[in-house]
Protein backbone atom coordinates (compact mmCIF):
# COMPACT_ATOMS: atom_id res chain seq x y z
CA UNK A 1 0.00 0.00 0.00
CA UNK A 2 1.36 3.33 -0.72
CA UNK A 3 -0.25 6.92 0.88
CA UNK A 4 0.03 10.35 0.48
CA UNK A 5 -0.37 12.96 2.69
CA UNK A 6 -1.78 16.60 1.15
CA UNK A 7 -1.86 20.09 2.74
CA UNK A 8 -4.84 22.21 2.84
CA UNK A 9 -4.49 25.07 4.27
CA UNK A 10 -7.88 26.75 5.88
CA UNK A 11 -9.40 29.35 7.87
CA UNK A 12 -12.40 29.02 10.16
CA UNK A 13 -14.84 30.89 7.51
CA UNK A 14 -13.89 28.81 4.30
CA UNK A 15 -13.04 25.43 5.81
CA UNK A 16 -16.24 23.17 4.37
CA UNK A 17 -16.24 24.63 1.42
CA UNK A 18 -11.98 24.48 0.54
CA UNK A 19 -12.32 20.46 2.01
CA UNK A 20 -15.55 19.76 -0.02
CA UNK A 21 -13.62 21.10 -3.08
CA UNK A 22 -10.22 19.35 -2.48
CA UNK A 23 -12.06 16.18 -2.09
CA UNK A 24 -13.97 16.07 -5.24
CA UNK A 25 -11.07 15.23 -7.98
CA UNK A 26 -9.03 13.06 -5.39
CA UNK A 27 -8.61 9.70 -7.27
CA UNK A 28 -7.62 7.31 -3.77
CA UNK A 29 -9.50 6.62 -1.04
CA UNK A 30 -9.18 8.71 1.81
CA UNK A 31 -8.01 7.73 4.79
CA UNK A 32 -8.33 10.42 7.37
CA UNK A 33 -8.30 13.95 7.76
CA UNK A 34 -5.96 15.40 10.33
CA UNK A 35 -6.25 18.89 11.43
CA UNK A 36 -3.43 20.90 12.99
CA UNK A 37 -5.04 23.03 15.79
CA UNK A 38 -2.92 25.69 17.07
CA UNK A 39 -3.77 27.32 20.83
CA UNK A 40 -4.44 31.18 20.58
CA UNK A 41 -5.07 33.54 23.73
CA UNK A 42 -7.44 36.62 23.06
CA UNK A 43 -8.65 39.28 25.82
CA UNK A 44 -11.72 36.43 26.51
CA UNK A 45 -9.23 33.92 27.13
CA UNK A 46 -7.30 30.59 25.70
CA UNK A 47 -8.91 29.42 22.55
CA UNK A 48 -8.24 27.28 19.35
CA UNK A 49 -7.32 28.05 16.00
CA UNK A 50 -7.18 25.82 12.85
CA UNK A 51 -4.34 26.47 10.66
CA UNK A 52 -4.39 23.61 7.87
CA UNK A 53 -5.44 20.24 7.36
CA UNK A 54 -3.24 17.51 6.43
CA UNK A 55 -5.68 14.47 4.54
CA UNK A 56 -3.91 11.15 3.89
CA UNK A 57 -5.07 9.27 1.06
CA UNK A 58 -4.69 5.56 -0.03
CA UNK A 59 -3.54 5.11 -3.54
CA UNK A 60 -2.90 2.35 -6.30
CA UNK A 61 0.39 1.75 -6.85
Amino acid sequence: MKYKVHRLDVRGSDMQEKLELYLQPVKGEVISIIPNVKPTFQLMGATARVNFLLVVEKVER
